[in-house]
């Protein structure tokens, strides 16, 4: 039974560092696993605009209803109120319960608000037991130290010195400081193929900060270590 409750309460925190425009690496078990069949390359035959060319299976990716990421304003996105996760470490969203599987960065942001790009962008996903997919997502400018990066940063960087691939094991989402409680929220995709359809996204208003340290030694990380990259 305590093997049980820990699960809930925490999850397995892969480390992934997506540096957008260049290699990305793998998101969720619904995402293809070998991301060198694509790239984020304008004008390249697999970049974005190809994506949907690509495979059979990816045809959501050109021709999904719902397309993600997306430049946010009030105007076209609802804004709503948050309160975290709860005892078990899910969240609520229209009722329904979320477990987070997956936390993973990118740099620069996918999301932008009124045409600002952010230095950087994580990615809490989670899924229900139907295996829906919900997004939080936080956007970060370069400032002071983010306390949940620096707690991961001698794992991070024993990564790079040994060239070797680490799981981060067992995290407490509510580690993760969440700050303001206003958020962008829409209906839209994953953000790479198969870009899957109906993933409610949930992105915070206020900006977070990242140094930036923290930032290179991700990107150094995904560089030196990743066997996706």
């Amino acid at each position: 039974m305590k093997q049980l409750q820990r699960t809930y309460v925490g999850c397995c925190c892969t480390l992934i560092f997506v540096l957008l425009f260049s290699h990305p690496l793998s998101v969720t078990a619904q995402e293809v696993e070998d991301e060198r069949e694509f790239d984020y390359i304008e004008g390249s035959e697999k970049g974005p605009a190809h994506w949907g060319e690509l495979k059979k299976e990816w045809t959501d990716c050109k021709s999904g209803r719902f397309q993600s990421p997306i430049d946010m304003s009030d105007s076209r996105v609802k804004m709503v109120q948050w309160e975290g996760y709860d005892k078990v470490g899910s969240i609520q969203i229209n009722g329904t319960k979320y477990f987070l599987q997956q936390c993973h960065w990118h740099s620069p942001s996918e999301h932008t608000i009124n045409g600002r790009r952010y230095d950087m962008e994580l990615h809490m996903v989670h899924t229900n037991p139907d295996q829906k997919i919900a997004v939080i997502g936080y956007l970060y400018k370069i400032g002071k130290p983010d306390a949940f990066l620096s707690k991961l940063l001698k794992d991070i960087t024993s990564m790079t010195d040994q060239k070797l691939e680490r799981d981060m094991g067992i995290v407490d989402p509510r580690e993760i400081k969440l700050g303001g409680k206003k958020y962008y929220r829409y209906m839209g995709s994953l953000t790479t193929p198969p870009c899957t359809q109906d993933v409610i996204w949930t992105i915070n208003k206020k900006t977070r900060t990242v140094s930036e340290n923290q930032v290179k030694a991700l990107r150094a990380a995904v560089h030196d270590v990743s066997s996706q990259n």
